[in-house]
């Protein structure tokens, strides 16, 4: 039985915390009596006590846990573990493969990107945005398409920051700004919850960094002056730092 889901899956759909805990019980041989049954996996996961624990083959978050938090219907962290069990067979972890970055930082890297590699960013981005839907149904599913807007800023978040910090970078940054803009404007996303918008915001004081370090990369700005009305105006600063430099 081969799940549906892959590491990156669960780890870009889980909370940081919750995501490390598991990964903590997964490195210390606590998943235990592991067996693929009928779409499901089943374990004991050795914690405060053995508990028994099923994930689904098809979506991780569906399952039950004999924990206190599981008997609540609760995703906890012995779920996870059986979960990153079932994709890893019991594989080591690499260190990439345990950090979640939930925050946009600035690599420090300044190389240029290759047409290849640049080919690979322009994919992952395409990729990631499918998580940034519209919604428009019942309110029961309003909380899954929230976790769809965080899981796909937290995608977006490790993409840019592996960026090198130069014009070329700068270029694509703006780009995923005036699409996440466009989405939020005009293409049905409720951010109502404060996800998308909080990472534009991380991007664009990236940006700014990106132009005090090197201020070849204020050229891309070029795109965002005169774009009329934007969300939460996020373009307007760095219109100013462009406009101050053409003074």
């Amino acid at each position: 039985m081969i799940p549906s889901y892959d590491l990156n899956k669960i780890k870009f759909a889980t909370n940081e915390a919750t995501f490390k805990r598991a990964v903590g019980l997964y490195e210390s041989g606590r998943v235990t009596e592991v067996e693929g049954l009928g779409g499901y996996y089943s374990a004991f996961v050795l914690g405060t006590e053995p508990y028994r624990v099923s994930v689904s083959a098809r979506n991780y978050k569906h399952g039950h846990c004999t924990c206190y938090l599981g008997q609540k219907d609760t995703v906890c962290k012995h779920m996870v573990a059986l979960a990153i069990y079932a994709v890893m067979d019991g594989r080591p972890l690499s260190d990439k493969d345990k950090w979640l970055n939930n925050e946009v930082k600035c690599s420090g890297r300044r190389d240029a990107l290759s047409q290849d590699e640049l080919a690979a960013v322009k994919k992952s981005i395409t990729e990631s945005m499918k998580y940034i839907k519209s919604y428009s149904g019942p309110s029961r599913t309003w909380f899954a398409n929230q976790n769809s807007l965080r899981e796909g800023c937290n995608r977006l978040s490790e993409i840019v920051s592996d960026l090198p910090f130069n014009k070329q970078a700068a270029g694509i940054l703006v780009k995923l700004l005036l699409r996440l803009d466009k989405k939020l404007c005009v293409g049905g996303v409720d951010d109502s919850n404060g996800i998308v918008w909080p990472f534009m915001r991380d991007v664009v004081q990236m940006l700014i960094g990106y132009s005090q370090i090197d201020p070849k990369c204020i050229e891309a700005f070029k795109p965002l002056r005169g774009i009329g009305i934007t969300s939460f105006g996020w373009e307007e600063p760095l219109v100013r730092i462009l406009d101050e430099k053409q003074k």
